[in-house]
């Protein structure tokens, strides 16, 4: 009896049979460079959660007494001019600043998906309608109208301030999305398969998000690595401005804020550059997990 997965020939040869998926994998654990992305993006997420709970600080602790210190053995990465220890507001602010790319890819994925599969599936007035507000919001300047629309909000309360920023970039990011699905899905409609669930009396719900968004989630995983790691580089640009996420919250960018301050940037690096590197190999290591995936999902390259 064949095994999952196995096929048995007319000679009774046994080959194993692997769908899409699995063959993407095995494209992508092929790919050392974005396999290197993947290793780097978890050891970050694993130090974000972890190593601020090791520590067990407060975000609030205060030693004035200690405050500007070089890196020790008491303080890694030494302290600021508040005599915060630096090296958990790194790992704390990059809880916030990994949070961020998250919701806003999350926003992303439920409107481009949403708006994109049903203008896609019923095509006509609904499709003019839907994708002429889809090049609306594309139209809009990106980074003027997040720190606009950023500076405007300044009655939302600081421990609302990170989802606001999330959705902010969510909301403006998702025709992109949108309009690969759309398109996607106006040649997946005329498919056989199709012609079966419209002979089966399938709702138009269970045909759009049963039996043809599943067909372009290798689309949807591949924008949604690439827009966390946008997400995360607006947030930190916010929050350097002045205008994200504000202290005694950190994040990655309003850490690397304190660079603005000459005497910080000359004198006190290990107060602001932590951050800038984390940053940096945070979004680096997203956008290679995001190159790698396209490269495995290829269709011309899945075979």
């Amino acid at each position: 009896m064949a095994k999952e997965n196995e096929v048995v020939l007319n000679t009774g040869e046994k080959i194993e049979s692997i769908g899409p998926w699995r063959i993407a994998w095995r494209k992508f654990r092929a790919n050392k460079v974005a396999m290197a992305g993947l290793i780097i993006f978890i050891l970050i997420v694993l130090s974000v959660i972890f190593v601020p709970m090791i520590l067990g600080i407060d975000v609030n602790d205060f030693d004035f007494a200690a405050k500007n210190q070089a890196p020790s053995s008491a303080h890694l990465l030494g302290t600021d001019e508040q005599g915060r220890d630096v090296l958990f507001r790194l790992f704390l602010g990059g809880r916030i600043s990994i949070m961020v790319g998250l919701i806003a890819a999350l926003f992303t994925v439920i409107l481009g998906c949403v708006i994109g599969g049903i203008a896609g599936y019923y095509g006509g007035i609904v499709d003019n309608l839907l994708m002429r507000f889809a090049e609306i919001v594309y139209s809009l300047p990106f980074t003027p109208m997040i720190v606009a629309l950023s500076s405007v909000m300044l009655w939302v309360p600081q421990d609302q301030k990170m989802y606001t920023i999330s959705a902010l970039i969510g909301l403006l990011s998702w025709p992109g999305l949108a309009r690969l699905v759309r398109g996607q899905i106006l040649t997946l409609r005329e498919q056989e398969f199709m012609q079966a669930c419209e002979a089966l009396g399938i709702s138009d719900f269970s045909k759009i998000f049963k039996h043809l968004m599943p067909n372009v989630l290798n689309l949807v995983i591949v924008n949604a690595t690439l827009t966390m790691a946008s997400a995360i580089l607006t947030e930190a640009g916010l929050s350097f401005l002045g205008m994200g996420v504000n202290p005694p919250t950190p994040t990655w960018g309003n850490t690397m804020e304190l660079a603005r301050k000459a005497v910080v940037f000359q004198s006190y690096p290990w107060q602001w550059m932590p951050a800038g590197i984390m940053c940096l190999l945070t979004v680096v290591s997203i956008n290679l997990i995001g190159e790698g995936l396209r490269d495995a999902f290829d269709p011309k390259e899945l075979n």
